[in-house]
C-alpha cells in the first residue's frame, strides 16, 4: 500500500485546464503543461491496494492499477512504465481519452472520490517518454509468418504492435493518408496532440511494422487478393457506418456526419489545409447527439468561431451523482461537464428533431424540435411543446451502427456478419473465412478506446496460435465480454 493514510489526508485533485480565452484560441491540449507531475505521486497514494481490486474489473486491459500506483507514489517512473506497458500498449492514448471505467469501480469511490487512476496514468507515461524509458521491442527471431492488418485506429495498432513482437512479419493498411485511424481524424488536437501518435508510430517501424496508408481495402485491394498474399489477416477497420437522421430537410447543405466535420479541423492543424472547407466560422452551429463525439464538435464549433453552439440530446439529463439503479461497481450515466461544454454553448435534453428549414439556395438556416418524455417505456412527443433554433451548421454525432459494407471488404472476404450488423468471429476472434480475424468495433459493435485496445492484443493472441500453434501473447477479454453494467 503506497500510504496507509492517503486517502484519509488527501483529497482528490485532477490536472488543471489552461484559461477558456487562452485556448480557444489555439488546438492545443487543454490541460495546463506539467501540472500533474507536482501532485501525482500524492493522488497515486491515496490507491488502498485493496485485497480485491476492482478497478481491475472496470478496466477491460486488466491494467495492474495498484501496482503503478504504488511505483508512482514513490516516484519510481521505470518500474511504473514497465507495470503500465505490461498491460497495455498504447496508456498515453487512453490516459487521454478513456472515460475511465476504472475510477467508477474504485473501492474508494463507494463512499470518496475515486482515486485519479487516469491522471496517473498518462503522468507515467509522458515521464516516461521523457526519460526514454519507452523504447523499440523488436523481436529476437522472425517466423517467417506475414499479416495483414486492415485499420490502424487502437485495435489495428495494438494487434500490430504485438504480432510484430512475437516474430511476425505485419503490413498495416489504412485508407486515410495518415496513420491513426478515428485516433488520427476523429479525435481533436485539443483532446490530444497528434505528436503522441506520430512517435508511437515511429516505435512500432523501429520494431518493424511496416504502414501502407492511402489503402482501402475492397476498393483499392481486393480482399481476396490480400488474404492469399498474407499468412493471415486481422481486420480492425472500425464500426464506421454512422446514424443518420432522416427527417424532411436532411438534403439541405450544412448537415454533415460529425466524422465529415471533425476531420478537416485536424487537416487544418496538419497543414493540409489554410481554413477547413467545412467551417462553423460566424454560423450557428447545432450539435445532435450528446456524447464525447458531439462535445468534440462543440469544441471544434468554439475554435472556429462559432455565433453560437447548441447540443442537443433525446435522452434526460442525467443525474449528477450516481442512480440508485446503477450501483458500485458499474459504470454510471454521469452528467458530465467536458472541457468544451465549459467553453460555451447550450445543451438542450429530452429532445427530438422534427425536421430542417433551408434558404432559397437550399443551405440549412433553421431546425424544429420537439420534447420528448418517456411514457410506458416508449419516447413520446409532447404535444405543444415545438420550437425552432437558428441553424446554418448542423452536426450528426449519434454514434455508429456497425461496419462498412459498402466498400466490398465484407463481400469479397465472404464474411458472414451478425444480429447486429458486426462481422462475427469465434472464441479466437477468427471470423468465418480461415485465416481472417477481426478486433475492434468491426467486431463488437461502437464502443471505447480502452476496449479496442484490448480486442487488439486479444486477437493477436489467436492469430499468434493460428500461424504457430501456440501463443505466449497476453488475451486480456473475450469476445463475448462486456462492460460491468446492471
Amino acid at each position: 500500500m503506497a500510504d496507509p493514510k492517503g486517502f484519509l489526508t488527501t483529497g482528490r485533485e485532477v490536472a488543471r485546464t489552461r484559461p477558456v480565452g487562452e485556448r480557444v484560441k489555439d488546438w492545443n491540449e487543454v490541460y495546463v503543461p506539467g501540472s500533474l507531475l507536482p501532485i501525482i505521486s500524492k493522488q497515486a497514494g491515496r490507491c488502498m491496494d485493496c485485497g480485491i481490486p476492482f478497478c481491475h474489473n472496470g478496466c477491460p486491459l486488466g491494467n495492474l492499477i495498484p501496482e503503478w500506483n504504488d511505483y508512482a507514489y514513490r516516484e519510481d517512473w521505470e518500474a511504473a512504465s514497465e507495470r503500465l506497458h505490461a498491460t497495455n500498449n498504447f496508456p498515453e492514448f487512453t490516459g487521454r481519452l478513456c472515460p475511465a471505467p476504472c475510477e467508477a469501480a474504485c473501492v474508494l469511490g463507494i463512499n470518496q472520490p475515486a482515486v485519479t487512476i487516469k491522471n496517473v496514468e498518462v503522468s507515467i507515461i509522458d515521464k516516461a517518454w521523457d526519460t526514454g524509458d519507452v523504447r523499440p521491442q523488436p523481436p529476437e527471431r522472425l517466423s517467417g509468418k506475414t499479416v495483414a492488418v486492415i485499420g490502424s485506429g487502437p485495435a489495428g495498432l495494438a494487434a500490430a504492435q504485438q504480432l510484430t513482437r512475437a516474430g511476425h512479419t505485419v503490413a498495416v493498411y489504412e485508407r486515410a493518408d495518415r496513420v491513426g485511424g478515428l485516433l488520427r481524424y476523429g479525435i481533436p488536437e485539443f483532446k490530444m496532440e497528434k505528436r503522441h501518435i506520430n512517435r508511437r508510430i515511429e516505435q512500432m517501424r523501429a520494431e518493424g511494422t511496416k504502414f501502407r496508408t492511402g489503402v482501402e481495402v475492397g476498393r483499392d485491394i481486393d480482399a481476396a487478393k490480400l488474404r492469399r498474399r498474407y499468412d493471415a489477416v486481422v481486420i480492425a477497420a472500425g464500426a464506421t457506418t454512422a446514424r443518420d437522421l432522416p427527417v424532411p430537410g436532411r438534403e439541405l447543405s450544412g448537415i454533415h456526419q460529425a466524422m465529415e466535420y471533425l476531420p478537416l479541423s485536424n487537416k487544418v492543424v496538419e497543414g493540409d489545409f489554410v481554413s477547413p472547407p467545412i467551417t462553423a466560422e460566424g454560423k450557428h452551429v447545432v450539435v445532435i447527439g450528446g456524447g464525447d463525439t458531439g462535445a468534440d464538435c462543440v469544441g471544434t464549433a468554439h475554435r472556429q468561431g462559432a455565433a453560437s453552439v447548441t447540443q442537443l440530446e433525446i435522452m434526460p439529463r442525467p443525474s449528477d451523482d450516481r442512480p440508485g439503479h446503477q450501483p458500485w461497481p458499474t459504470f454510471p450515466m454521469l452528467y458530465k461537464v467536458t472541457s468544451a461544454h465549459e467553453e460555451g454553448g447550450e445543451r438542450v435534453y429530452s429532445v427530438s428533431t422534427t425536421h430542417f428549414e433551408g434558404d432559397e439556395d437550399g443551405n440549412v438556416q433553421s431546425l424544429h424540435l420537439i420534447e420528448v418524455e418517456f411514457v410506458d417505456g416508449k419516447l413520446t412527443q409532447k404535444p405543444g411543446t415545438e420550437r425552432v433554433i437558428p441553424a446554418q451548421l448542423v452536426t450528426l454525432a449519434m454514434g455508429f451502427t456497425g461496419t462498412d459494407v459498402q466498400n466490398g471488404l465484407v463481400s469479397q472476404f465472404g464474411l458472414e456478419l451478425d444480429e447486429r450488423g458486426n462481422v462475427a468471429r469465434d472464441a479466437d476472434f477468427a471470423t468465418n473465412v480461415d485465416g481472417v480475424f477481426v478486433a475492434g468495433d468491426a467486431g463488437r459493435g461502437q464502443s471505447l478506446i480502452v476496449w479496442a485496445i484490448a480486442e487488439g492484443r486479444s486477437a493477436a493472441r489467436g492469430v499468434d496460435r493460428f500461424l504457430t500453434g501456440a501463443s505466449e501473447l497476453p488475451a486480456p477479454i473475450r469476445p463475448t465480454d462486456r462492460a460491468l453494467t446492471v
